[in-house]
């Protein structure tokens, strides 16, 4: 269930002038700051006061179209018609003055929009014949597969600060994809955003890119790095088939920073709320508008701003002092329908298999680092649905008003206090899950990756799905201590967790990831809203804007604004600790003895597909 938002209760002298005439009252001039985080299937608007309180929070479903296997759409009209929907639900709900609103932040998942260059208007995504209203390729869209091995194919320089491969998730192999199978001339008339940067787009009318999209998602290197003069490399671009972007200093991509371009990092000024997105909001225009980021960046800000004492090994005890020394142990685990890890450095840090090290993204001068799974709240649900006791389980918790995840986290321990087991983990001990059902995104990189299970029964019962259950949680934690040692190993110093999405609210898997880490998980004190949140402080980044556009710090403002979390640690149990070893080198077996296997049956088989030929 979903927590409440922590609000201060009104006093009763509050609570009494509450029901008098409105018109009799002085109202107290607040500031306040909006966030606005669309993720895969909503768009939420967070309202925060001056002390990062959240004041106002309200949601709305967004469209999801899926024309065939592998295609997801969305459209840049819808997302905004909910974004209206949910910013004046949450002014209306809590009572609070738009005139009073000082600045807006958004961040969204990393999908491509496209709009017309001449008209502005949004351009169909939706082959053959490009006529839907849905102008947005979702970032788990799936079609551009040949495209993407012809980007990797160039080995280009590039490449190297995104992990090495350029991903199917990213939006060049998108951008490819259209041109491949879009007519000419209509082709030729788009424009390209990231999402986040179509929605500052929306807000004020200007073409300002920020840094979060096009380096992590779009190939931009930025200038001054590895010789990068105009931070679109032209020699990519012709050899992949997208010279046509070239054309007037890179225009339809965002341009060239001081010829026609401008790019900023998280929070930046990017303008002010135009007119007519003033209107269809309900807000006065004028407001400051933050430049955006993707939507794990936004839970990055989110939550390794808190002031918490980790303990002598991973922090100094000297919490007051918070500088942004501190993030660069901290990793943030964005944890939705997959699960996204970021850590800054100081300076760049190649890791195989991990995104970046992008610089420039969050904070000037910083770097980014990027590993991610590709499914871990959607693995949860594919392997629960598909269970035969799926039907049984979810009766039993709609009979008790839970959902399926606390049911089953109940029913494990009901287990084990009838098993007399001495730990969750005991009850699972010998199931072996290994859980890549939608590919490797970190650190192996491996698309192909795909499931194994040691220990498969014929139990059809909810005993046997919470164990199966159980199992791909516990493949979920130990999955990210690899990624953290693979990180660790190439340099970064990571030695605590600060998570945040849905996946925070499940106390099994937050134990079973400090555990099998051996190392704190901080879980935010808005454990439902982190990501908005974050966004939020980039409203308030840019309203703190002077005559120049010069704004404050960002790691000023998180330091400000971040709140205190709940610090879970690691399993003190010796046999535990013990056991959760050894499933790790189980997992690290079954990670590579895939990759193996499938090399030596691709060998066996080569000669006879020559015969087929």
């Amino acid at each position: 269930m979903a927590s409440i938002p922590y609000r201060r209760q009104p006093s009763r002298q509050t609570s009494r002038q509450a029901s008098r005439d409105p018109r009799d009252e002085i109202q107290v001039q607040m500031d306040y700051y909006i966030g606005i985080d669309v993720g895969t299937g909503s768009a939420r608007a967070c309202i925060i006061d001056s002390k990062g309180d959240i004041v106002g929070l309200a949601s709305e479903n967004i469209g999801l179209w899926q024309p065939q296997t592998g295609y997801y759409e969305q459209s840049t009209s819808d997302i905004w018609r909910c974004i209206c929907i949910s910013v004046q639900r949450a002014i209306s709900q809590h009572n609070i003055n738009p005139s009073y609103i000082r600045g807006i932040g958004f961040d969204a998942t990393c999908s491509l929009a496209v709009f017309n260059s001449d008209t502005d208007e949004p351009v169909s995504v939706t082959g053959p014949n490009f006529d839907t209203d849905r102008n947005v390729i979702l970032w788990l869209d799936h079609r551009p597969v040949e495209e993407t091995e012809k980007v990797n194919a160039t080995n280009h320089n590039l490449l190297r600060y995104v992990g090495g491969k350029m991903s199917i998730e990213m939006e060049i192999p998108k951008v490819l994809w259209l041109k491949n199978h879009m007519p000419k001339e209509l082709f030729d008339k788009c424009k390209f955003y990231d999402l986040a940067d179509a929605l500052t787009h929306i807000a004020t009318g200007n073409e300002k890119r920020s840094f979060c999209s096009v380096v992590c998602k779009q190939g931009y290197v930025p200038v001054g790095v590895d010789g990068s003069v105009k931070g679109w490399q032209e020699d990519f671009l012709r050899e992949i088939g997208l010279g046509d972007l070239v054309e007037d200093n890179f225009k339809r991509m965002g341009g060239v920073i001081g010829v026609n371009g401008d790019y900023l990092s998280a929070g930046e000024l990017v303008g002010t709320l135009c007119e007519k997105a003033a209107s269809e909001l309900g807000l006065p225009a004028g407001i400051a508008i933050g430049s955006g980021v993707i939507d794990a960046y936004a839970g990055w800000i989110g939550t390794v701003g808190a002031k918490v004492d980790l303990g002598s090994e991973q922090l100094s005890s000297d919490v007051a002092k918070n500088d942004k020394t501190q993030a660069f142990s901290r990793l943030a685990a964005v944890a939705g329908t997959s699960t996204c890890h970021l850590a800054m450095s100081p300076d760049p840090i190649f890791v195989p298999g991990v995104w970046g090290p992008y610089r420039d993204t969050i904070i000037p001068g910083y770097w980014m680092a990027e590993g991610g799974q590709s499914a871990t709240g959607e693995l949860l649900k594919h392997v629960i649905e598909t269970h035969p006791a799926f039907n049984h389980a979810i009766s039993i918790a709609e009979s008790y008003h839970t959902n399926i995840y606390e049911f089953l986290n109940e029913h494990l321990k009901e287990m084990m206090t009838e098993q007399k087991a001495p730990s969750i983990s005991y009850l699972g001990r010998h199931i072996f899950f290994y859980g890549d059902l939608f590919g490797n995104r970190s650190p192996i990189a491996d698309p192909r990756m795909s499931g194994a299970m040691v220990g498969l029964s014929s139990d059809k019962s909810i005993d046997g799905l919470s164990l199966y259950y159980y199992a791909t949680l516990e493949f979920i934690a130990l999955q990210t201590r690899q990624i953290i040692e693979t990180m660790n190993k190439a340099g970064h110093r990571i030695t605590s967790i600060f998570m945040s999405g849905s996946q925070c609210q499940n106390d099994i898997l937050v134990k079973l990831i400090a555990s099998a880490c051996e190392m704190p998980v901080l879980i935010p004190r808005y454990v439902h809203a982190a990501v908005c949140h974050g966004a939020a402080m980039l409203g308030a980044k840019a309203a703190s804007a002077d005559a120049e556009g010069r704004t404050e710090p960002l790691w000023d403002i998180m330091d400000k604004m971040s709140k205190p979390g709940k610090k879970v640690d690691p399993t003190t149990d010796e046999h535990e600790k013990a056991l959760l070893k050894v499933k790790y080198e189980v997992f690290l077996e079954q990670c590579f003895k895939q990759q193996e296997y499938r090399r030596r049956v691709d060998d066996a088989v080569s000669e006879w597909k020559k015969q087929d030929a």
